[in-house]
């Protein structure tokens, strides 16, 4: 059994695989890591092998801690991913974006994939059916622009993302609604159109915080995976334990 520790800014994704399936997850506070970590090291007693991964804040204690409990695997850019990074600047990729990538490697195997990860930046990540990851984009997440014309501006007020009722927004609501996520969903929708020019056996994976809100609403055809990353992470700690 493995144990994928995904360390975000606000909250902290725990997930108990056997066999390559989540059998547990759950979304806990950083400060809470250890004791909830102690529940599951007790629940689960098959549990030897955990992979962690951080883009926020995580003590040497508390790592220390988690590498006595269990074999620890401490994923960053120099880990040992299943494809070859093409990306020019490898040590400034998100691990989070090589996560999702390798998901993509163990899923779709010799396909042309493009991962999208909707959440407080929307990552665009390409890697072709020879197993080279080119790169990808980042843009603006839904909440960073609903924020900035916020933030940015005198009068706007700041809004709770919501579906708009209309293309054409009636008011001063409905105008930042059909703004940003129609902006959006053309964004992601005309993305998705540039590859599929170039590579027409094209598979299109959407994951992230945002994705059931937008999957619904694209045109193009996707498969909405909420569990990638954490899939893409038990990936990891497998291939660098064999």
């Amino acid at each position: 059994m493995n144990l994928i520790i995904d360390v975000g800014n606000t909250y902290t994704k725990l997930a108990v695989f056997s066999n390559a399936k989540i059998i547990h997850k759950k979304k806990v506070r950083p400060k809470y890591i250890l004791k909830h970590i102690n529940a599951l090291v007790e629940n689960y007693p098959s549990l030897n092998k955990a992979v962690i991964s951080s883009v926020g804040e995580i003590s040497e204690s508390t790592l220390k801690s988690l590498n006595h409990k269990l074999n620890l695997l401490i994923f960053n850019s120099e880990t040992k991913v299943p494809f070859a990074n093409k990306y020019t600047t490898p040590k400034t990729l998100g691990i989070d974006r090589l996560a999702l990538v390798s998901a993509s490697v163990l899923k779709f195997k010799e396909k042309n994939v493009l991962i999208i990860d909707a959440g407080s930046c929307i990552t665009y990540d390409f890697i072709k059916a020879n197993n080279e990851y080119l790169g990808g984009a980042i843009a603006p997440g839904i909440r960073m622009r609903y924020k900035a014309l916020n933030n940015f501006t005198a009068n706007l007020p700041l809004l709770e993302t919501e579906k708009p009722k209309n293309l054409t927004g009636d008011s001063t609501k409905e105008s930042i609604h059909s703004g940003v996520v129609f902006g959006v969903l053309n964004e992601i929708d005309g993305v998705i159109n540039a590859y599929k020019l170039k590579y027409s056996d094209l598979t299109v994976i959407l994951t992230g915080g945002d994705a059931k809100f937008l999957s619904k609403q694209l045109k193009s055809s996707i498969f909405a995976n909420s569990n990638f990353l954490l899939e893409g992470l038990n990936y990891i700690l497998e291939f660098n334990s064999n």
